[in-house]
């Protein structure tokens, strides 16, 4: 009896033994080898491929493909051209001798085209709450919404944005570290940083209607909409879309240039199939595509916080600009700091 317990367990290592180094079997035969051995490409990029056969295997076949999307090859190299940037896995499926086996290689697909930039003409200068750690900033119709940060600090309020007069404010518990904000179908929903948890407030009353769980998405920095879905950022190169009616994350888009992935959008705000980002602890906006995650342009905005009042004990490192918002009627951006004493309507212009 021992001895065919013995037995059976020796089969049965084997058997797994065998199925571990099946799987390991590709890539131990196979190898993709990329022109100038590149790890990034960018988009519309033609580019060298190959695989290195290295037991000299006889290959019937060979089939590139990311994202499902398959990668014809010509004359020896493929051109990439997908939907969004970012990290991507480049697939190649082989067959050989009666097998087919899958092998994958890591890269970085980048923008096409450098970001353009762009500099500020300061239209007005409006008062800004100096105990207000700006994180989230949207108009609705003619009133400004702000949400801030700090524990302890934390609130949500609508206010007259040329005077700085609070309609209505509601201050978040002290366990609450609050952040970016956004306005769809009478509802304002509001992140907080850490605690993986959103709020949902009736847009009038500012009576809370609900809470939501963060998916995959790591943290909570910035919000805005395009009318039928919801961008939130995280910290991260991820800039998520939420269905507003589930709040669940159905996907994302990765902030890229053309030489690098990005990985600081703050605030958002969104204007025209663009996500407008503050870089965090930068004096930046960057102009993303709301599809493909291209960063297309970056504002720049050094010099603006000369124009604010500092105390003694400034922050300079935190301190910093943060909040974007646009005025549809006045055509116009305004952006603030936080605890700054100043909010700037500015019109953008490429420099």
């Amino acid at each position: 009896m021992n001895i065919f317990k013995i037995i059976c367990i020796i089969l049965i290592t084997s058997i797994f033994t065998s199925c571990g180094s099946g799987n390991q079997k590709a890539s131990s035969l196979f190898e993709i080898k990329l022109e100038n051995n590149l790890k990034q490409i960018n988009q519309n990029q033609e580019i060298g491929v190959s695989i290195n056969n290295k037991k000299e295997k006889q290959i019937e076949s060979v089939e590139y493909s990311i994202d499902n999307t398959t990668l014809p090859v010509n004359n020896g190299k493929i051109k990439v051209n997908l939907p969004t940037l970012g990290h991507k896995v480049l697939t190649a499926k082989i067959t050989f001798d009666g097998e087919t086996v899958e092998i994958n290689k890591n890269l970085k697909l980048l923008s096409e085209k450098a970001p353009e930039i762009y500099t500020y003409n300061i239209i007005n200068e409006f008062p800004h709450d100096t105990k207000a750690y700006t994180q989230g900033l949207e108009f609705y119709n003619d009133t400004l919404y702000e949400s801030t940060g700090k524990k302890g600090q934390s609130f949500l309020r609508k206010l007259n944005f040329k005077t700085g007069e609070v309609y209505k404010q509601i201050d978040l518990d002290a366990a609450y570290f609050g952040e970016g904000i956004t306005i769809l179908n009478d509802k304002i929903y509001q992140l907080t940083w850490q605690s993986g948890l959103g709020f949902i407030y009736d847009l009038n009353t500012f009576k809370k209607l609900d809470n939501f769980q963060y998916g995959k998405s790591r943290e909570g920095w910035g919000l805005t909409n395009d009318g039928t879905k919801i961008f939130k950022s995280d910290g991260t190169e991820k800039i998520w879309f939420i269905n507003p009616d589930t709040m669940t994350e159905e996907g994302h888009i990765e902030t890229v240039t053309n030489s690098s992935i990005f990985n600081s959008a703050n605030e958002l705000e969104y204007v025209d199939g663009k996500i407008y980002a503050n870089v965090y602890q930068k004096p930046s906006v960057m102009i993303i595509e709301s599809k493909t995650g291209a960063i297309e342009g970056v504002i720049n905005f050094s010099g603006l916080s000369d124009k604010i009042t500092k105390t003694d004990n400034w922050d300079k490192v935190n301190y910093v600009l943060n909040g974007i918002a646009y005025h549809p009627e006045r055509k116009t951006f305004f952006v603030t700091g936080k605890f700054w004493d100043k909010m700037f309507e500015v019109q953008i212009q490429k420099k």
